[in-house]
């Protein structure tokens, strides 16, 4: 078991800056091969926004927040970050964090354990 802990979000004006943080517990060594940040929208589904390899650091992202998220890791600490700059309000979303022992970074249903969520509103 993992559990998954998601802090910094809130409520922020366009153009400025967020960096959420998710604290990973209990077996990590023997579940987490990588470790990715999705978002739900009021009335939409879970998508996928980065994810990171755990053991390479290697990152992944999608195309609407290249050039402004970066995830990142602290391996010694079992923590991933997500520093979101030039936030813009359809940036607005319920942010998860979540642990995957494999397949395609970007499907949701490939991550086997879920943080609780931090909500990211971005106003006008």
């Amino acid at each position: 078991q993992v559990q998954l802990v998601e802090s910094g979000g809130g409520l922020v004006q366009t153009g400025t800056s967020l960096n959420l943080s998710c604290v990973a517990s209990g077996r990590t060594s023997d579940n987490v091969w990588m470790m990715g940040w999705f978002r739900q929208a009021p009335g939409k589904e879970r998508e996928f926004v980065a994810a990171i390899n755990w053991s390479t650091g290697t990152t992944y992202d999608e195309d609407s927040v290249k050039g402004r998220f970066t995830i990142s890791r602290d391996s010694a600490k079992n923590t991933m970050y997500l520093q979101m700059n030039s936030l813009k309000p359809e940036d607005t979303a319920v942010y998860y964090c979540a642990v995957s022992r494999g397949g395609s970074y970007w499907v949701a249903s490939n991550y086997r354990y879920w943080g609780q969520g931090t909500s990211v509103t971005v106003s006008s």
